[in-house]
């Protein structure tokens, strides 16, 4: 990364998440790569995205896929939290990691961007805000001084893209996520508890999530009036709303972003092994049917159908939302 990419007076993104990491980590076992019975092992870390998923379980296919391909062990480990993962990365704890696209930014140092994780055919996706039908909220500027829920303090599609749309709409996010906004509240915690709270609590007026989280409360109508991008892009336009009936939860929507590039699977860039080039082989070469469970599964399947190759320069909109709040990732090692 490039000295004048940031400049000095800015504000030093997560300055405890160091710590916070740390103790996260305690929810995550760890370990180097090593061989087990002789067959080399590698650490798949799992970034948390959603309370209510058991990602381990979800990502099993793809744990056998590339056992299949590439002599190798997968040994998993879900992070407890966005920091977490890129910090178990950082302090060579993983191999692999389902990465946020913040984290890609904060880690280029330490990770290879193996390629970008492709949902029914798109590339990027969507962050959203949404409120209750009857909360009395009818735009952004109607949440001055009331409670957002948000995602975790890394999450682009739940917290730092949100935040620069409420900055568009006039709002002042003060130090957020680092700290308090400026002229509301926030609290931080996963996409589908920020949805759950904003349905359960009075007090919470509206959520920020990835529209995978919300799309299925909200009718399919109000993202065509709002936005064509995500009825052409988005892989979650088709199923929008699908979910209302049956749970009777009904979201009204307040804004759409314009679309964010998914996230990433990357690699330790010092990992030394051979089997780190075949991994990242049959990562690219993966394919839907690889990717799905048997027909008696009956959790959350896995949310991405492939992966294309991919670069840093595909995070870009990721920097230019950093440069547009301020923020800068301190070194979390």
């Amino acid at each position: 990364m490039s000295d004048n990419r940031w400049s000095a007076n800015r504000r030093t993104f997560v300055k405890t998440a160091g710590a916070a990491g740390a103790v996260a980590l305690a929810g995550c076992n760890g370990g180097t790569s090593g061989e087990t019975d002789g067959t080399p092992t590698a650490q798949f870390i799992l970034n948390p995205a959603e309370a209510d998923v058991e990602i381990t379980q979800q990502y099993q296919p793809m744990f056998e896929y590339l056992e299949s391909e590439v002599e190798v062990e997968i040994e998993a480990d879900r992070a407890e939290s966005y920091t977490a993962t890129l910090q178990s990365m950082r302090n060579d704890q993983g191999e692999i990691a389902d990465i946020s696209p913040s984290a890609v930014i904060a880690g280029e140092d330490i990770l290879d961007i193996v390629g970008v994780r492709v949902a029914y055919g798109a590339a990027r996706y969507f962050s959203t805000i949404t409120t209750t039908p009857d909360s009395g909220i009818e735009s952004l500027s109607d949440l001055e001084g009331e409670l957002v829920y948000m995602g975790d303090i890394l999450s682009v599609s739940g917290t730092l893209v949100p935040l620069t749309i409420l900055q568009d709409a006039g709002l002042d996010v003060g130090n957020a996520p680092n700290g308090d906004p400026g002229n509301f509240e926030a609290e931080f915690s996963d996409h589908t508890t920020a949805r759950e709270q904003m349905v359960q609590r009075d007090d919470v007026m509206a959520a920020t999530t990835g529209a995978f989280s919300s799309a299925p409360y909200v009718p399919q109508e109000q993202f065509e009036e709002m936005s064509q991008d995500f009825v052409d892009i988005s892989a979650e336009y088709e199923g929008a709303g699908d979910e209302i009936e049956s749970s009777g939860t009904e979201l009204q929507l307040l804004a759409v972003s314009d679309p964010i590039p998914r996230a990433p699977l990357a690699t330790r860039s010092n990992w030394d092994s051979p089997v780190k080039a075949e991994l990242e082989e049959a990562i690219l070469n993966v394919s839907e049917d690889d990717l799905s469970h048997g027909d008696d599964y009956d959790g959350e399947p896995l949310w991405f159908t492939g992966v294309q190759e991919g670069s840093i320069d595909d995070y870009q909109p990721i920097q230019r939302v950093l440069d547009q709040l301020g923020l800068e990732f301190e070194d979390l090692s």
